[in-house]
């Protein structure tokens, strides 16, 4: 059976990379199967999606925000009707679970939604002047063609969250996917066609970072640039956006703890270490890997995590009854092992996993057995570095005090929690966390859409996606000033003396 090709989305149609190669993309889970050929394309391609979408941008910008809205909940209900079929297509190329893979769509039906409402509201401020027969107010207003780089952990999700928040603003959008799936995001854009998005607003590029993504970083026509991906990638793209004075939103890397106190529920808290640590097999830039556990229960937390650990079912995301799925290729799986080992190496216990798995079930896939480290140090490159793989160290505490100290000694800051039954141990740690997100007695996974997500230090560069606070990246204030007076008043110096 000849394998299906899938094409660019530009200008509102399916077209081939100028180059005429194309790239395989198989499934992680199982490498026989080959999910489709995608476009292998060019800098010339990235000018060609960028040309539609700056002439786009000259109508689209003048949409009224309500009637963009309904476009974007058109798509979020088309999103809604496909959700099995995206989700299966999903765990196909990215490797993730069916009900993960589920949850990935969902947040973009979600995120659709609620740009959508958004259309209505686009708040600014009205104030009064200082002046009589003076009108002050501040608009948002659109940047104009916005260029996405996107990871492969949440293909459709990441896309929906940068996009419908450019979209409402008024901008149009050229986006280059994780070259591991781009799949997912050309179904986001099949969404968004069908949906009566005009020709030329959202534009897909498949491709490598070299041939695509950098041509549509220095395209001056980019006004902003968003990235989600590594903190030493997001460096290099900062960098390159700098020269033009062009916006940069950078979503990176973590390294996040669960605190676990020793009046938790310590049955809770193995839940959330299990969920945290190895959902979406711990390529979350949100992954619980680091465990900060009070001395008094860390052993019964240890025993318990390297139980329920073992007893994860690893597969192919495809069978429901899996638990966690395979690494998204293999240079990462080959990252991940290297770390297992120099976990040994450091002196870290390891508790469980730590091995690849090659069993008849796992042979043609990228799979590693779930893995904790016991005995752990705040030094030690596993408590420290991303792994972004299935592993998780605990690390043992003697107060909240000193687990507070160890959660903020990181290069990240991008997600926190605490397992605790005193409420005044969470709200201390709810304030002296360094982290964009806190969690009470749960993970450091589960943000949702109508809430800022992102982090501090070199998490990112200060910005955040979803929520409201998504449309600062895209939009410019405009500050406005309309005076009735019939004359010509000079603020700040022709205020009345006061009495």
């Amino acid at each position: 059976m000849q394998a299906p090709v899938f094409k660019n989305f530009v200008n509102g149609e399916w077209v081939t990379a100028t180059s005429g190669k194309l790239v395989e993309n198989r499934n992680p889970a199982d490498t026989r199967d080959l999910i489709g050929l995608f476009q292998d394309s060019s800098a010339e391609d990235v000018k060609a999606a960028v040309d539609v979408a700056a002439e786009a941008y000259k109508s689209w910008r003048l949409v009224p925000g309500p009637q963009r809205g309904e476009i974007l909940y058109r798509a979020g209900q088309l999103l809604k009707d496909r959700k099995e079929k995206y989700s299966a297509a999903m765990t196909r190329e990215m490797g993730k679970v069916l009900k993960e893979a589920r949850g990935d769509v969902q947040e973009a039906i979600d995120i659709s939604f609620l740009m959508g409402g958004e259309g209505r509201r686009l708040f600014g401020q009205t104030t009064p002047s200082e002046l009589p027969n003076k009108f002050a107010m501040s608009v948002r207003c659109p940047v104009g063609v916005c260029g996405f780089i996107t990871p492969w952990n949440f293909p459709m999700a990441i896309p929906s969250w940068k996009t419908m928040a450019a979209l409402i603003c008024g901008n149009t959008v050229v986006i280059k996917p994780a070259t591991d799936t781009p799949h997912s995001t050309l179904n986001f854009a099949e969404a968004l066609h069908d949906a009566g998005l005009p020709p030329g607003v959202f534009n897909v590029v498949t491709g490598s970072g070299r041939r695509v993504g950098m041509p549509l970083i220095k395209d001056p026509r980019v006004k902003v640039v968003s990235f989600t991906g590594s903190t030493d990638v997001g460096r290099t793209i900062s960098e390159a956006c700098a020269s033009d004075f062009k916006h940069c939103h950078l979503e990176m890397g973590g390294k996040n703890p669960i605190i676990v106190m020793d009046d938790a529920n310590v049955d809770l808290a193995v839940d959330g270490a299990v969920w945290g640590a190895f959902g979406t097999t711990g390529q979350r830039c949100t992954a619980s890997s680091r465990l900060l556990v009070h001395k008094k229960v860390v052993k019964e937390f240890t025993q318990k995590l390297a139980e329920r650990a073992r007893a994860l079912k690893v597969g192919n995301g495809l069978d429901e009854t899996v638990d966690m799925g395979p690494a998204i290729n293999e240079g990462q799986l080959a990252t991940v092992l290297e770390y297992i080992e120099i976990g040994k190496n450091e002196g870290a216990t390891l508790a469980a996993g730590g091995v690849r798995l090659t069993g008849p079930e796992h042979e043609h896939g990228f799979f590693v057995a779930p893995t904790v480290f016991a005995d752990g140090h705040r030094n030690m490159r596993i408590a420290r570095e991303e792994i972004f793989g299935a592993v998780t160290v605990v690390v043992p505490i003697d107060s909240l005090e000193e687990a507070i100290d160890i959660a903020n000694d990181s290069d990240y800051g991008l997600s926190s929690a605490i397992f605790t039954q005193d409420v005044n141990k969470a709200f201390v740690a709810m304030r002296d966390l360094e982290a964009g997100i806190f969690y009470v007695n749960l993970p450091t996974i589960g943000a949702e859409t109508h809430l800022p997500f992102g982090g501090w230090k070199q998490t990112g560069n200060g910005h955040r996606e979803a929520g409201s606070a998504a449309l600062d990246v895209f939009s410019e204030w405009k500050s406005i000033y309309v005076d009735y007076s019939g004359r010509i008043q000079k603020a700040q110096i022709d205020i009345p003396a006061s009495s």
